[in-house]
């Protein structure tokens, strides 16, 4: 019995079998649907396959397509399209291209299940693969990890990570599918310098000039690809309407921007009503409200497709607190030290208790509800002074505040000032190396900091000179003139907050009150 013949006809299950068939040659969420019949196809689904379908046909040359993550964008992309428009047309050489080779390589499989599958077959039998694995030509039609060609046509689907080479291939589809890894790679300038390289040097000279470019990606940056293409000065139609289709100039690029939690009026591509969310029963509004209160700026890039600009101010107010009780339960004391790697970089070092609310916040990565920590600062030393001096005075706040355990970087004189601090205290000290883009961790995990990281009422007067920092970081860097205290507090979201570890350190040293 069919696959498919649980869908209800007045025809046989033959007949229903043949239109669906016929159906799936001709539309490709149909061919989605019929080669997935449990396909979760939500209405903007609908739109986002129909798009994809014109460009299959090649109603659509250039088409750019944000959306948020955790959505599907991959399966119709990157999956479904090509084993597709394999089937319309075996000879046609198709590239995908993504931030790692193993995430390519991982599409390539996927397509290559698809078309081996009996019900490719019978939608399109003469586009088939070799039965073998064959890594070099010699041997006959390549099928690997990397490129698979269609037997008895020229046709192929070549995969490649960001920074790969193409040497000598020519694509008339590529498809550019998440060019970045996560937020912090699209908060790195170098990534980003990195990305658009490849792309102007090795993805725009392999096509000519009846090729098509899907560029499918959720959005990281202003200046990210798309945000680089914008700048270049080439034409981009925001596509709201299916007229926007009629007289398209040449070379000009169509975009569909499906936002996360929906802003201004209905149209056409997307009637929702403003505020509704774009996939209710998977990623609810309220969890997308949620991320938007700790993080605007990234919500506005990652769900909205809307990055901002870089310039204007990097945190918001921080919280403030007068009785710890109000944050929950008090699990542990720590310290982190940035330590001045030059002559003209700050120290800053932070003491502050750790607390477990009551509260709960959706982790992404681990995609579950997990309890919110709190660091409440207790006390910080933001100064421009020689090692000799900080090296008492950071000594002396740690063990004044009962500190548990001290993070200190190991980077320049980090390693030399941490030695020279563990025979000074009693708490333990924990040295190690930053080797993460400085740039990206702050932009990334700005959000968390304001959220997580308190500080103690009156410390705009008690903490002058780092208050006054702090509060007027820019996220444009360049304009900054230090970025330690962004850089330290950072690294206390990083390690005492990020890995969700609500227990204490190990043995507790000392005997501490608590307020």
């Amino acid at each position: 019995m069919s696959k498919h013949s649980n869908i209800p006809s007045i025809l046989g299950d033959y007949d229903m079998d043949a239109v669906m068939q016929e159906a799936a040659r001709r539309n490709m969420l149909s061919f989605s649907r019929y080669m997935t019949p449990d396909l979760d196809v939500q209405p903007f689904h609908r739109v986002y396959y129909t798009v994809l379908d014109m460009f299959a046909h090649g109603k659509i040359k250039k088409l750019i397509v944000q959306m948020p993550p955790q959505h599907g964008k991959s399966q119709g992309s990157s999956r479904m399209l090509p084993a597709y428009m394999l089937g319309l047309n075996p000879d046609l050489k198709i590239v995908i291209g993504s931030y790692a080779a193993t995430i390519a390589r991982d599409f390539n499989r996927d397509v290559q299940r698809i078309i081996d599958s009996e019900d490719y077959y019978g939608l399109f039998p003469n586009t088939y693969l070799n039965k073998s694995n064959v890594v070099t030509v010699s041997s006959g039609y390549l099928r690997n990890c990397d490129v698979i060609e269609t037997v008895g046509h020229k046709g192929c689907l070549r995969v490649v990570g960001r920074g790969g080479s193409l040497t000598s291939k020519t694509a008339d589809v590529y498809i550019l599918d998440d060019v970045y890894k996560d937020y912090a790679e699209g908060n790195s300038p170098i990534v980003r310098e990195a990305s658009w390289k490849w792309y102007t040097t090795v993805v725009r000279t392999r096509i000519h000039n009846d090729s098509q470019e899907l560029i499918v990606f959720t959005r990281w940056h202003k200046d990210d690809v798309i945000g680089r293409i914008e700048q270049s000065g080439e034409q981009i139609i925001e596509f709201t309407s299916y007229d926007d289709l009629n007289n398209v100039p040449r070379g000009a690029w169509l975009r569909i921007n499906f936002e996360a939690v929906k802003t201004g009026s209905a149209t056409e591509i997307d009637p929702r009503e403003a505020g509704a969310s774009l996939w209710e029963c998977r990623h609810s509004k309220e969890r997308m409200l949620s991320q938007q209160l700790l993080d605007p700026v990234q919500f506005q890039c990652l769900y909205q497709g809307n990055p901002s600009s870089a310039e204007g101010r990097m945190y918001r107010a921080f919280k403030t607190w007068v009785d710890k009780a109000d944050y929950g339960t008090y699990v542990r004391s720590g310290n982190y030290t940035d330590v001045a790697d030059e002559g003209s970089d700050m120290l800053f070092s932070v003491c502050y208790d750790i607390y477990r609310s009551a509260q709960t916040i959706y982790n992404e990565k681990t995609r579950r509800w997990e309890p919110l920590l709190y660091a409440l600062v207790t006390d910080m030393i933001f100064t421009d002074a020689n090692t000799d001096v900080t090296v008492v005075t950071v000594s002396e706040m740690i063990n004044r505040m009962g500190t548990q355990r001290a993070w200190v970087e190991s980077n320049g004189g980090g390693s030399q000032f941490g030695k020279l601090l563990s025979r000074r205290v009693k708490a333990q000290v924990s040295q190690f190396h930053q080797s993460a883009n400085k740039e990206s961790r702050i932009v990334t995990n700005a959000g968390m900091v304001d959220t997580c990281i308190v500080m103690p009422l009156g410390w705009e007067s008690r903490f002058e000179g780092a208050y006054r920092h702090i509060t007027e970081f820019l996220r444009n860097f360049s304009a900054n003139r230090h970025d330690d205290m962004a850089d330290g507090l950072t690294g206390v979201y990083e390690k005492e907050i990020a890995s969700g570890n609500t227990q204490p350190y190990g043995q507790r040293v000392g005997v501490r009150i608590h307020n």
